[in-house]
Formats: C-alpha cells, sequence, structure tokens
C-alpha cells in the first residue's frame, strides 16, 4: 500500500462485487458442465437480524445464479428435526452448500447442527471438519468473515506479512479462524477478549488491529497508534443508529487504512458465501 497523509477508507462494497462476479464465472462453467448449485437456507424462528441477513444472502444467491432452497423452521423446533432437515440436504444432489442461520433458538445446539453438515457443503465454514483443515493449514472451507478480511487486504495491498496483527475477540466464527489464516500468511499474531489484561496497550502495539469483539465503539482513538490498519467487524445496532466496534471518528484521523460500518467487512461476508458456494459446485463439476 502506497504511503499517503489521507486515511484509506476501504470499499468493502466494492471488492465484494469484485469476489460475487467471480463466483459467477465459476457457476457459469459449472453449469456449461451440468452443474447448477444449489445452497440450501435454514432459518428456525423469527429473529428479525436473522430474517434481514437471510434475505440479503438470498438475493446475493439470486444475483451469482445460485438456486436457494429456503427453509423455515417454527421456533419450537427440536433438535432431532433440525438435525433430519441438515441430514435431507446432506443428501441433496442438488444442494451444494448448507447455511444454517445463526444464532438459533436456545433448545437447539448449535454446535451439533454445524458438525453435521457435511463438511463439503459447509459454505459457512464452521464446522470442526473446515476449523480442523484451517489448523492444519489444509485446504477446504473457509469462515466467510475472516476469508473476506484476507481478501481486502490483499485487495489494497496491505501485505500481513511480518506484521504484528491484533485481533480483540476469540470467537470459533471470527477471531480464532482470522488468527490462524494471518498466521498462515506470516504474520505475528495476538488474539485479546475480555479477561486481557493492559487491552489498551496491546492494541497500541499492532500494525493491523481487527476489532471483533461485539461492543459498539469499544475501540478509541487512544487504543490505535499512528499508521495502523483498522478491521472493524462489529455491526451492532442500537437506538442511536448501527456501529461498529470502532469509534470510527476518533480512530479514522490516526490510521492509515479504515473499513467503515456499513459498507466495509459486512459485504465481504457474504461475498465469499457465495464465492465458497461456488467452489463446492465446481468441486462436484469436476468429478463428472
Amino acid at each position: 500500500m502506497e504511503e499517503s497523509d489521507e486515511t484509506l477508507i476501504i470499499d468493502g462494497a466494492a471488492t465484494a462485487e469484485k469476489v460475487r462476479g467471480e463466483a459467477s464465472e465459476m457457476l457459469k462453467a459449472a453449469r456449461e458442465n451440468g452443474v447448477e448449485a444449489g445452497l440450501a437456507v435454514i432459518l428456525v424462528g423469527e429473529d428479525p437480524a436473522s430474517q434481514t441477513y437471510v434475505r440479503l444472502k438470498t438475493k446475493d444467491a439470486a444475483e451469482c445464479g445460485i438456486r436457494t432452497f429456503d427453509h423455515r423452521l417454527p421456533v419450537q423446533t427440536t433438535q432431532a428435526q433440525l438435525e433430519a432437515l441438515i441430514d435431507e440436504c446432506n443428501a441433496d444432489p442438488d444442494v451444494h452448500g448448507i447455511l444454517v442461520q445463526l444464532p438459533i433458538p436456545d433448545q437447539l445446539d448449535p454446535e451439533a447442527a454445524i458438525a453435521r453438515i457435511s463438511p463439503e457443503k459447509d459454505v459457512d465454514g464452521f464446522s470442526p471438519d473446515s476449523l480442523g483443515r484451517l489448523v492444519r493449514g489444509l485446504d477446504g472451507m473457509r469462515s466467510c468473515t475472516p476469508a473476506g478480511i484476507m481478501r481486502l487486504l490483499e485487495e489494497y495491498d496491505i501485505d500481513v506479512s511480518g506484521q504484528h496483527v491484533v485481533i480483540v475477540g476469540r470467537s470459533t466464527i471470527v477471531g480464532k479462524p482470522l488468527a490462524l489464516l494471518m498466521l498462515n500468511a506470516d504474520a505475528t499474531v495476538t488474539v485479546c477478549h475480555s479477561k486481557t489484561s493492559g487491552l489498551a496497550d496491546i492494541c497500541r502495539e499492532a500494525d493491523i488491529l481487527v476489532a471483533a469483539v461485539g461492543r459498539p465503539c469499544f475501540i478509541t482513538g487512544d487504543m490505535v497508534r499512528e499508521g495502523a490498519v483498522v478491521i472493524d467487524v462489529g455491526i451492532n445496532r442500537t437506538e442511536r443508529g448501527t456501529f461498529g466496534d470502532v469509534d470510527f471518528d476518533s480512530v479514522a484521523p490516526r490510521c492509515s487504512a479504515i473499513t467503515p460500518v456499513p459498507g466495509g467487512v459486512g459485504p465481504m461476508t457474504r461475498a465469499m458465501l457465495m464465492l465458497n458456494t461456488a467452489h463446492a459446485a465446481s468441486a462436484v463439476s469436476a468429478q463428472l
């Protein structure tokens, strides 16, 4: 990335459009070989945010040429019923990707549900098999948000090799897989969380700071060193509006590059889901 006195605003929406275009080309080639990609979308309950995410993902799929199989289950769905549906999707040759929209109702075990998904159809990249392959450095499905972050950095020529990356958040959806992807790309990684002592001091050591803590405006300007790259994963809906985990107004003037909310990491997460689905369909196509 070239040096500049102005903060670079990383455009996730533009990069996501490019990724969807790549997915569309892969899907076109698969169709020419007789495989029409299908994505099973499973939504349990009536969580408003989940409904919004599913609607956006379904829209993205249609634009890329992916058929969606929409499964809406009532809030009282049992674990056995959910897993039976996942088994049906696993066995369906028209389904190449399975998405269980999280969170799911409290009576259900999300880990058991995710583990039930066939590894080759795990387009969210959440399953033990997918994460295990990432740990081992093997090819496999990658979690969409971490993969999207890596693609954004690549797109903007931000090299992570040799850089100190500090990740605030240790979830299996973002923090842990992102740490592994960064390590695989030769970064030095520190993972922080709610019990980390001296968090602000550690954040100030980061060349690249990733906020994935789920608390609005948690990272403030005094926690960021001059010239750092800041990636904001948070999407926090409050009465005052939608905010990231980063206090943009105080942080942006200090850093060399930053992702906005909205329009940063969020669009990339959905785009990488489309790309994972395209890879899954292409793998089936290659076997014909």
